[in-house]
């Protein structure tokens, strides 16, 4: 499986082209060659990205199983939920700036925030790595909306196109990605628990439309050196419920298959850097503490 920072790296180093010089004979003249518009490079097509995994305890899957059944589309009704920020979250962002992130750069340096601001919205900058929240968070309930942008090179499909995360303490991953028209992996795609499950359906709206997650995140636990409880999840995606409190394996950034190590009760939340192009608005948490709390 492909490492998703160092697959990162490497889409921005590579420059698709679509010409090819061909020589007619021995000696004699070469010719451009055009690639039929859309038509995605080499290495970079519906099924390509992270590579097979291990096999999934208690189902017949392996992680990225290219053979595992899309999810199901679904129409979402509407209106699309987008309520506002109650009365006890945190504001990440109001569409006005990034004052509540922090850039990521390279090998975990934290940098200033790198994403474009406007129309209400932040968008993924190619080469400006992920967002990092400046506070830290354990259980939690969080909303996000998200687009894929209209417009979009119509070459970059798959894992190519819309690529970002949701990532609640910088390891378990919430996929973002193009999910409409956008064939890739089952576990990979829009609304999937990253290489682990996809959504129980896809609600996904065409590009250029807001999607919702409305999420909930519940930390794992550790004594010391020991998993005393695992983390779940929960997704309603656009208002349909497609991750009914999950269990999680471990951090979905582990190759080739997730597992625990452990860590803090709070880390900050993760917007990654990846693929693109990704737009962002109205992101709010709320720290989850039990009841009589």
């Amino acid at each position: 499986m492909l490492n998703r920072r160092l697959f990162a790296r490497q889409f921005a180093a590579a420059v698709p082209t679509l010409t090819t010089l061909a020589s007619v004979a021995k000696g004699s003249q070469t010719q451009t060659q055009q690639a039929a518009p859309g038509t995605p490079p080499a290495g970079r097509g519906p099924m390509d990205g992270s590579p097979l995994g291990d096999q999934l305890p208690g189902q017949k899957w392996r992680v990225h199983d290219r053979t595992r059944p899309q999810p199901r589309k679904v129409t979402p009704g509407r209106p699309i939920p987008a309520p506002s920020a109650p009365s006890d979250a945190i504001v990440l962002f109001d569409g006005k700036d990034l004052s509540k992130w922090h850039g990521g750069g390279r090998g975990g340096a934290v940098t200033e925030p790198a994403w474009k601001v406007e129309n209400g919205y932040m968008e993924l900058v190619a080469g400006a790595g992920s967002l990092i929240t400046k506070d830290s968070f354990g259980d939690v309930q969080l909303h996000v909306e998200w687009t894929t942008p209209t417009g979009t090179d119509a070459s970059r499909v798959g894992q190519f196109r819309g690529n970002s995360g949701v990532i609640f303490m910088g390891l378990y991953e919430m996929q973002v990605l193009s999910g409409y028209d956008n064939p890739t992996y089952a576990d990979g795609g829009a609304g999937a628990i990253y290489g682990v499950y996809p959504p129980m359906v896809n609600p996904c709206l065409p590009e250029g439309q807001w999607n919702t997650y409305d999420l909930v995140f519940e930390a794992p636990k550790f004594d010391r050196d020991k998993l005393v409880k695992p983390a779940y999840m929960t997704l309603f995606f656009n208002g349909l419920l497609v991750q009914h409190r999950v269990e999680l394996l471990g951090t979905t950034s582990h190759e080739p298959i997730a597992v625990y190590t452990p860590h803090p009760p709070e880390l900050p939340l993760t917007l990654q850097g990846h693929a693109g192009p990704a737009r962002f608005r109205n992101i709010w948490i709320r720290r989850l503490t039990g009841y009589d709390a």
